[in-house]
């Protein structure tokens, strides 16, 4: 293991520790030991906000709401790979709690915002664009399966931790949203050629 020395001692270079270390200290009131903590998650929490509500701004609120919570809540908090999940798992929620919002709507199509580089391979940009305003069209919980599966990379157990659902239905929610994916993904596909041709 490789160590610095820091103006507060030795600073391990290997992320779990860096964050226990952080943790313990931000519970202590260090700001930069909190800052630290933001900077480590803050974007995995906006991308998750971003691909599940499709809009930049409402992600970086979501973002700041996820971050006053676990500032609130840091002495629950028992080690770096409880912080992750907890952050993710707050995150997940808030994103289903402001879609339900009455006030909740989309300022911005997804198409209009920014997009979040996710791998930097070069795709069929129509085809991207169909699959986000598709994906944004998804119930609550199928929406965020496909955001956890497939943007985050998560597996079915830890997305059903996520979620308080059972495997099976987490197994269940994923094949009906790429069923219902597929099959308005063809229709705006072949309406597309048509449009052309």
């Amino acid at each position: 293991m490789c160590v610095l020395v820091g103006r507060e001692g030795p600073l391990s270079l290997e992320p779990e520790a860096r964050m226990d270390t952080a943790l313990q200290r931000a519970r202590q009131g260090d700001s930069a030991a909190f800052a630290e903590i933001v900077r480590e998650h803050q974007g995995m929490v906006f991308s998750i906000g971003w691909h599940y509500l499709g809009d930049a701004w409402l992600a970086e609120d979501l973002g700041q709401e996820v971050f006053l919570q676990l500032y609130q809540n840091l002495g629950a908090i028992q080690s770096a790979n409880h912080l992750s999940h907890w952050v993710r798992r707050v995150a997940v929620h808030r994103c289903i709690d402001h879609s339900r919002r009455k006030y909740f709507r989309r300022e911005s199509p997804l198409d209009e915002s920014h997009e979040v580089a996710a791998n930097g391979k070069p795709g069929d940009s129509f085809l991207s664009k169909r699959l986000r305003q598709t994906v944004a069209q998804l119930r609550d919980k199928e929406r965020m399966v496909i955001v956890l599966r497939y943007q985050e990379e998560l597996e079915l157990a830890e997305i059903a931790e996520l979620l308080n659902m059972p495997l099976n239905s987490v197994k269940s929610t994923l094949f009906r949203a790429l069923q219902n994916l597929r099959g308005k993904m063809s229709r705006q596909v072949k309406e597309a050629r048509y449009a052309f041709f």
